[in-house]
This record gives C-alpha cells, sequence and structure tokens, in this order.
C-alpha cells in the first residue's frame, strides 16, 4: 500500500459552517427555483380540435385517418421509406411501429379549442360547448378511451375576451367536478401571455377553485403558450419567460411556441412563417434557458402545411413535417402541435427514427457509465443522465421496448429513472440504486 499519507487542514469547522450558513438560503432558492424534470411522461406532441369539432369519437377519428392516408399514399414500410428518406435498416420497424401507434395510441395529448380554432354562435352556445366537453372527456378517462393527456385551450386574459375565458373554465372544470373529479392527465393551456402578471392572475383563478371544491393546493396546473415577442423580451430588457415562470408559482407544466401567432407579431410574411425562421428559433432558444432546470418542459410549434390532396402533394406535407420535426428533436424540443390528422403518422415516424437510430449507442454508453468501463467515450454523470432520459423517452412513445433497452443496457426501467432524475449534487447513483 504504500506509506500513509499525512492529512492536515488549516481553517476551523466554524468557517464550513459559517459558509453553510451564509448559503442556506441559496440552497432553498435553488431547491424552490430549479426542482428539475418531475420524471413523468412527457407526449411527443398536442392535437388541437376546436371545441365545436370535438366529440367522444375524435381520438380514435383521428387514428382512422391516418392509417387510411397511409393505406393510400404509402401502403407499406417501403414506399413510406421512400418518402422520408428512412433507412433499409430502419424502414420496417419504423412503419410497424408507427401503424401499431395509430391503431393502439393514434393521440398522446388532446386540447379542446375554445381560442383561434374555435367561433361560437353565442355565448351560450360556447357555455354549452364547455360543459359538453368536460362530460365528454371524463366518460373517456372512465371507459378507456381517453389520449392520456386531454384537457382545453381557453381563450387568454387580456380584457376583450377575459371573462368569457373565466367562464370557459369554470364551466369546463366544474363539469369534470360533477362528472367524477379531475383526471390525472388533465392538461390546461393559457395562451397569448404577454405579462406575469397574467400567469399571477391564472394562478388565483386556480387557487379560487381549489379552494372552493376543497382541492389539494396546486391540483391545477397549466401551460404557457408563448405567442408574442413581449413574452420573450419585456419593456426593460429582462427575459420576460423567465418572470412568468416565477409568477407561476410552481404551477406552470409547460411552454408552448405559438408558430403564427408570434410569428405575425414580429412582422414575419406569411409565406416564411414556420418553426424553422431564424426568428422561430430565438424565441425557442429564449424559452430553453427560461425553463432549463425549472421541471417546465418546452414544446415546439406546427406547421400549417396539410397533408391533403394528391398523393404527390400529400407525400410533399409529409417530408417538410417529418423534417421539422427531426429538427425540433435534435435541438431538444421533444413536443410539437399537429393539426391535421395525416401529421400524426410523420410525427411518430421521425420521433421513432429518432429513437431508433441513437438506441444502440446510448444503451452502449449508459451499459460502460453504469459498470464503469471504459470505452472510445469517457461519459460524465450529467451525460448519462441525458442518455437515461433519452432512452426513457423512447419507451414511453413506444419508440423502444423494454425488453431491447434491458438486453442491451443491462439496466430495467427503475434504473433508466435513478440516472434521469438524481438529488442534486448527486449524479453518481449506480444501476440497481
Amino acid at each position: 500500500m504504500g506509506q500513509q499519507e499525512k492529512v492536515s487542514t488549516s481553517l476551523a469547522g466554524a468557517v464550513s459552517e459559517g459558509i453553510s450558513a451564509s448559503l442556506a438560503p441559496v440552497d432553498a432558492e435553488l431547491a424552490r427555483r430549479y426542482p428539475g424534470d418531475p420524471g413523468t411522461r412527457q407526449p411527443v406532441h398536442t392535437v388541437y380540435v376546436p371545441g365545436d369539432a370535438f366529440d367522444a369519437g375524435t381520438v380514435r377519428s383521428w387514428g382512422d385517418q391516418a392509417l387510411a392516408q397511409l393505406d393510400e399514399h404509402a401502403p407499406d414500410a417501403a414506399s413510406f421509406a421512400a418518402v422520408l428518406g428512412l433507412s433499409d435498416e430502419l424502414a420496417e420497424p419504423v412503419y410497424s411501429r408507427v401503424r401499431a401507434k395509430l391503431e393502439r395510441e393514434p393521440v398522446e395529448d388532446l386540447r379542446v379549442d375554445f381560442e383561434d380554432g374555435y367561433r361560437p354562435a353565442s355565448s351560450a352556445d360556447e357555455d354549452e360547448t364547455a360543459a359538453r366537453a368536460a362530460r365528454v372527456i371524463a366518460d373517456a378517462y372512465k371507459n378507456g378511451t381517453a389520449a392520456p393527456y386531454m384537457g382545453i385551450r381557453m381563450k387568454c386574459m387580456e380584457e376583450a375576451v377575459r371573462d368569457r375565458g373565466i367562464r370557459t373554465l369554470d364551466i369546463f372544470l366544474t363539469g369534470l367536478m360533477e362528472h367524477g373529479g379531475l383526471p390525472d392527465g388533465l392538461v390546461l393551456t393559457l395562451p397569448k401571455v404577454t405579462y406575469p402578471e397574467q400567469v399571477t392572475a391564472m394562478v388565483r383563478l386556480l387557487e379560487a377553485f381549489e379552494k372552493q371544491h376543497g382541492l389539494d393546493a396546486g391540483r391545477l396546473g397549466f401551460e404557457i403558450q408563448i405567442e408574442t415577442s413581449q413574452s420573450i423580451l419585456a419593456a426593460d430588457g429582462t427575459a420576460a419567460v423567465a418572470r412568468m415562470i416565477d409568477a407561476a408559482e410552481g404551477r406552470a407544466t409547460g411552454l408552448h411556441y405559438g408558430t403564427f401567432d408570434y410569428s405575425a407579431c414580429l412582422g414575419v410574411s406569411a409565406a416564411y412563417q414556420a418553426s424553422d425562421h431564424p426568428a422561430a428559433d430565438h424565441a425557442k432558444a429564449v424559452m430553453q434557458v427560461a425553463a432549463a432546470g425549472t421541471g417546465v418542459r418546452v414544446s415546439d410549434g406546427s406547421t400549417n402545411v396539410l397533408p391533403v390532396g394528391s398523393t404527390a402533394k400529400v407525400h410533399d406535407a409529409w417530408r417538410l413535417h417529418y423534417g421539422l420535426t427531426r429538427r425540433a428533436l435534435a435541438r431538444a424540443y421533444y413536443q410539437g402541435w399537429d393539426m391535421h390528422p395525416g401529421h400524426i403518422p410523420t410525427r411518430y415516424a421521425a420521433v421513432f427514427a429518432f429513437y431508433r437510430e441513437g438506441f444502440e449507442q446510448a444503451a452502449a454508453r449508459l451499459a460502460a457509465y453504469a459498470s464503469q468501463s471504459t470505452g472510445d467515450i469517457a461519459d460524465e454523470p450529467a451525460t448519462a443522465k441525458a442518455l437515461a432520459g433519452y432512452l426513457l423517452r423512447g419507451l414511453d412513445c413506444g419508440a423502444l421496448d423494454n425488453g431491447e433497452v434491458a438486453r442491451r443496457a443491462g439496466l430495467t426501467r427503475a434504473d433508466l429513472e435513478g440516472y434521469a432524475a438524481p438529488r442534486r449534487g448527486d449524479l453518481t447513483v449506480t444501476a440497481g440504486q
């Protein structure tokens, strides 16, 4: 063993204790503001359905329409792969998984839209539509036909529509309570937020509802939709979106980028309004940095180019949507908005290809890290966290199977979750812990 080293110190224990005491408020603030990812499933997309078009058959209808599009425009793996440029190795696994997904779980997250996509005949009509949405969603969760996540997008907190938005939300939430309570997959979206005070108003509104119904404080969360320049850069030059997250008091679950409203706000011509425009990249980068570590997730926007018409036009729209989705995934935007049933085959194709392409390497690297073996890449704990998160997202959406991940990485789902969500200051958790 050799000679034992003499260990000496110069500082009294009181120095360390004093430093710890002085940093205690910072420790508490870090824990409050940056709790890390919640560790729950994040849907790969959100589907818009206008309130007057939503009914009990909507989720299944989207799946059936998507399958019919595949049958008509890409009836086998080879033809679908040729459109999207998938490799021979990926063609059959991706195509078969896409079809299985459309049959089993065509929509992961659905928002009944009471904002831009909804034009009621009267205020009474919107009342009735909100009540019906609550009943249909409650029934869907009871009978097992619901998407994993469902909810509404209300009108915004601006003066012209504020009272109407509050009333619609009240009717919807009250209806859910009357039909058995709030489902676990409930999601609410607040659009066109420009000031943190509007987020605070939403918090007060949800607090009042919880108190009225005896619900646990904080039971209701909501997404903040980023659709205005003021939500990115405030008049005083600060990042307003960061202040919005703080104003949500722990209730914000997501930041959703609104491609077309935000682009129009900046004066981008209609022909150039897209999720890969430089203005969009800037907004989403600010959102991403503001949300990092807070547990608030970022979602990309959508494309308004619909896969309809001739086979050539459908294929062009599919290629565009597939490319935008792959681009977003590479930039760590793991969720987006889909506007048409024809978008979901390419949504799932892009997501499945993304995870299957990187599966072998990610599993091998995490296995090497877990066994502390040497390889051609020296991964750090933070990278192990990212690798585990990548595999978990692949499992959640159906791109990967538990069995193949376990065989290749030698890790259970519980092991992956341990790596993906370590305690602050502890990024050295090992398999089985």
